[in-house]
């Protein structure tokens, strides 16, 4: 099964659009934990347990392991969510963007040395540097298009001379020609939802991975408002305020409360959903 469709299964199936990042801090880490790079794996794998059921997906960002030299538990990792919950797609948090080889490379990191299902890609060198991971068949790639943060105005929301704005010409490309397979989604912030609502109308069925929500200040319900639509998943990314809702030992209780608590919220703001 491809990326989307195993994304449209997961999302129907637990009924969630909720996706848990997986950004460990060992700073954060509870009791004893704390500050140990070696209980990454073992911090993260306790999140995965009390959340696997409640999640379309999980969102592991590569910098946080590489800073560590955890990559080894990043593998471990991966391979633990598709043991446990081989439903769930894996996104790589990873944002590359290079090109030839090099955009290869990086491909394989991905997909054959982490074998995750979606990557988190820049598109900011064109076609050519997005081309080299949609040979691997069934994978998706995921393209910043207007992302959560206010600086990304400096580039995403400069209008060409066409007039229109940089990110919608982003999506206009990736919801056309660049997604001849269908393996392409697009990363939108949860901290603009009118950005949200144009990139749907510009691409109605792509996935739409939503950080922001959280510990960001995202407003869930108007994410989901502008963004959901039946034919169109939406990827609701929740990091921090799910990995850190506690530091003592209940910190995985803690997250699954947390995660719930955010998926119930997406959940009652999808159109329909009574009241």
């Amino acid at each position: 099964m491809n990326f989307v469709s195993a994304l449209r299964q997961a999302a129907r199936t637990q009924d969630s659009m909720l996706c848990v990042g997986l950004d460990p801090d060992p700073a954060r880490f509870p009791g004893a934990w704390a500050g140990d790079a070696g209980r990454i794996f073992d911090f993260c794998a306790a999140i995965v347990d009390a959340t696997h059921d409640l999640v379309c997906a999980f969102k592991p960002q590569i910098a946080y392991f590489h800073a560590h030299r955890a990559e080894d538990q990043l593998e471990r990792l991966i391979a633990h969510i598709r043991r446990v919950a081989p439903a769930v797609p894996v996104i790589l948090d990873a944002k590359r963007g290079d090109i030839g080889a090099t955009a290869e490379q990086y491909a394989r990191e991905a997909f054959e040395r982490y074998q995750a299902h979606a990557v988190t890609l820049s598109p900011f060198m064109g076609f050519d540097s997005i081309e080299p991971y949609l040979r691997h068949e069934g994978r998706g790639a995921i393209l910043l298009c207007r992302t959560s943060n206010a600086g990304g105005s400096d580039l995403q929301a400069q209008r060409l001379a066409s007039g229109e704005p940089l990110f919608e010409h982003i999506a206009r490309l990736a919801a056309g020609p660049w997604n001849a397979n269908g393996q392409i989604g697009l990363v939108v912030g949860a901290t603009f939802p009118a950005e949200v609502a144009r990139v749907r109308e510009l691409a109605p069925t792509l996935p739409l991975l939503i950080p922001g929500v959280g510990a960001q200040g995202g407003d869930a319900e108007a994410t989901v408002r502008a963004g959901w639509r039946p034919e169109g998943p939406i990827i609701v990314s929740s990091s921090r305020a799910v990995l850190y809702a506690s530091r003592g030992d209940d910190f995985a209780a803690a997250a699954r409360a947390a995660a719930l608590a955010t998926r119930d919220t997406l959940n009652a703001a999808r159109p329909g959903t009574p009241a």
